[in-house]
């Protein structure tokens, strides 16, 4: 089985390498890996480094954006390259674990879903992530399960991973941080098989690079409502 793993990226040059190297180097035992990286226009040295990456692992399919255009366009561009019978979506930054693949791929490959998400909140609030932002995270999943009936508990996790047949169905529209609300309405409407599994998680804060800001919950919040009305 081949397994795509896209890795959206913008101005991450102090933890791209290693995510990357991570990712290389994780055993999927039988399973091959498809590596897919986009450049959404990083203004930082992130480009550099990516063309020392592909020096290095030249079986990387590596693209640029000229222009910074969102989480959600970085990853549609990316699934234009999928192969894959398994795509998993890989933050750019150190708060994700590459070692959590084999159990978050298990559960599509043994037919027991269709999409996995990896949970964060299976024993409350992680270490380190800030309260507000774990309420956001806990209220924004409570207002999908109670609107679009998905029984999930971490909506906004960067983890997900999901079979080919799942992207073709889906019709993404967003560009930015909204693709989080916009796959799992999308999924839930679908009625595909969706899954959680625990994962490690270690949260960074925006000194460290944090991208999400106060107006990125704000807008997940409209996408979440405005998913009612669109057919």
């Amino acid at each position: 089985m081949l397994v795509s793993i896209v890795i959206p990226v913008f101005n991450e040059d102090k933890t791209i390498y290693d995510v990357i190297a991570r990712v290389m180097g994780e055993d999927l035992e039988n399973h091959q890996k498809q590596i897919i990286v986009v450049d959404d226009g990083s203004t930082d040295n992130t480009w550099h480094l990516l063309k020392e990456v592909q020096i290095k692992w030249c079986d990387i399919i590596l693209i640029k954006h000229q222009k910074n255009m969102g989480k959600a366009a970085a990853l549609k561009t990316s699934f234009s390259y999928v192969k894959g019978d398994v795509v998993i979506i890989q933050d750019a930054d150190l708060e994700y674990a590459p070692s959590d693949y084999k159990k978050l791929i298990a559960p599509i490959i043994k037919d027991e879903a269709d999409i996995v998400f990896g949970t964060r909140f299976h024993s409350g609030r992680p270490e380190g992530m800030p309260f507000i932002r774990y309420l956001s995270n806990r209220f924004l999943t409570f207002l999908c399960r109670a609107l679009y009936n998905v029984k999930i508990s971490d909506m906004e996790t960067g983890y997900k991973v999901f079979s080919r047949k799942v992207l073709e169905k889906m019709n993404i529209i967003s560009d930015g941080f909204d693709f989080e609300p916009e796959f799992t309405i999308l999924a839930a409407r679908e009625k595909f098989r969706i899954k959680e599994v625990c994962i490690s998680y270690k949260p960074r804060n925006f000194a460290q690079g944090k991208k999400i800001r106060f107006r990125d919950g704000i807008s997940t919040l409209i996408t979440i409502l405005k998913m009612k009305f669109r057919r």
